[in-house]
């Protein structure tokens, strides 16, 4: 299956607490930071859900 990279490229200060708690699940701690992960339903929903804090590109 194929390997998204996702960074988070904004801050989390002020981001409602759904929105922190998936950028936590997804394994981001600090602006700048990246993950490796597969490229499936749960990743792309999650990433949905954060798509204006994160950029995502194919691995």
């Amino acid at each position: 299956m194929a390997q998204i990279k996702i960074t988070l490229i904004k801050g989390l200060v002020a981001r409602k607490p759904n929105q922190v708690k998936t950028v936590r699940a997804l394994g981001l701690t600090k602006r700048n930071s990246s993950v490796v992960k597969e490229d499936s339903e749960a990743i792309r929903g999650m990433v949905n859900t954060v798509a204006h804090l994160v950029k995502v590109e194919s691995v």
